[in-house]
């Protein structure tokens, strides 16, 4: 199966430095992989609601719902964009990953076996030196994955405040040129290594 990368960004700017640092490694990535990129800043979802316990799930057929899980079950890699905010992903990243818990519970669509065996991956920028801030967003995105079966590529973090400062963290770009080419092993719990 040829690859197909989703980037889902989380950011309130646009054009931010998350995005910036995520298109870097992204023109890495071999001509023939495809490539879709969702803004949630303009496609934005309703508040999740809970119907855990409800038995009227229905699957979306239209809208921005619709779009994201259609879009996020065509795609082998999924990538988070989301700048770090308040030490995890942004709100607009939550939401989403909220409605991964509804479309658990959605008759005939067995999302958890869709999703096992994909990639998760992350892309953060921080307005912190020390990148161990951002370990409660790492720690988001490698839980999703574990319990879903996914495989994890891990987070590529650059630092920026102000727009474009990624763009000076030459560590970071670095990093992206080989970023996507990384082997992504078995997501794990952290009890579980």
């Amino acid at each position: 199966m040829s690859r197909r990368f989703l980037f889902v960004l989380g950011s309130a700017r646009r054009e931010g430095n998350t995005e910036l640092l995520a298109r870097r490694a992204a023109e890495q990535l071999p001509a023939d992989v495809e490539q879709r990129w969702i803004d949630l800043a303009d496609h934005p979802l309703p508040d999740f609601e809970d119907l855990r316990h409800d038995s009227d799930h229905v699957r979306p057929r239209e809208g921005n719902v619709a779009l994201l899980l259609d879009a996020t079950l065509a795609a082998t890699d999924i990538v988070i964009a989301s700048p770090l905010y308040w030490y995890s992903v942004s709100s607009l990243t939550k939401r989403y990953l909220d409605y991964w818990s509804g479309w658990l519970r959605t008759p005939g669509l067995d999302f958890k076996a869709a999703m096992a065996g994909r990639t998760l991956w992350g892309v953060a920028a921080l307005a912190h030196p020390e990148q161990e801030v951002a370990d409660p967003l790492v720690g988001t995105l490698n839980n999703s994955a574990a319990y879903l079966g996914m495989r994890f590529g891990g987070v590529l973090l650059g630092n920026g405040s102000k727009p474009g400062d990624v763009l000076r963290d030459d560590e970071a770009l670095s990093r992206a040129k080989t970023f996507f080419a990384q082997e992504a092993p078995l997501a794990r719990f952290p009890y579980e290594v």
